[in-house]
């Protein structure tokens, strides 16, 4: 434990997701022993990021004006919308350079445990993007976990009462990944979603 304001930015760190007590630690020590110049300019951006950035109004995707950059680009593919759970899966999925298409962000999956349930994401704006009938398809990128597969289970037999095509993501094993460490779903699903060669 430190004193007063050392032991504060510590806690404050550690609060955020994926930051446990010894990273949280490692930041703020960096940040003491950084130039001034540099800390004041992350302290402009953390005061400003509340303020300047808000979600597409569009796909919900993160965006600093009314619209994402995504949706706004006259070059996607107005016929494919992938629906994924939240904004940093869109830049995980961009990554790829594979997907030219529309996103549609669901600011989360449902998860009765965690009090989520069909009315808390952004499935009402979803259904209202589809009613038009330009797009065709329907790609569920959710999570391969419990609560993205009841998200995809539910969106599909939603889904159904649409003229649209619904496809998921396969799933199944990593590139450079050995047999012998794969769990008994993974290696299912990969079975399931084989593909003939030639």
């Amino acid at each position: 434990m430190y004193e007063g304001i050392v032991q504060e930015l510590i806690d404050e760190f550690g609060r955020l997701p994926g930051i446990g007590p010894k990273s949280a630690q490692r930041i703020a020590f960096h940040i003491l022993q950084t130039e001034s110049v540099d800390v004041a300019r992350l302290s402009e951006i953390l005061g400003q990021i509340r303020t300047r950035v808000h979600f597409c109004e569009i796909c919900g995707n993160v965006a600093e004006q009314e619209t994402c950059s995504i949706c706004r680009d006259p070059r996607r593919n107005q016929t494919l919308i992938c629906v994924v759970e939240e904004a940093k899966d869109v830049v995980a999925i961009e990554r790829t350079r594979e997907f030219r298409g529309l996103y549609h962000v669901l600011g989360g999956a449902i998860s009765p445990i965690d009090g989520i349930g069909p009315d808390d994401l952004r499935i009402r704006q979803l259904m209202q993007r589809l009613a038009d009938g330009t797009v065709t398809e329907v790609i569920l990128a959710t999570d391969p976990n419990l609560e993205g597969e009841a998200t995809a289970t539910y969106l599909s037999r939603l889904l159904t009462t649409l003229e649209v095509k619904v496809t998921r993501l396969a799933s199944g094993l990593p590139v450079g990944g050995d047999l012998e460490y794969a769990d008994e779903i993974t290696l299912g699903r990969a079975f399931e979603g084989r593909t003939v060669i030639g």
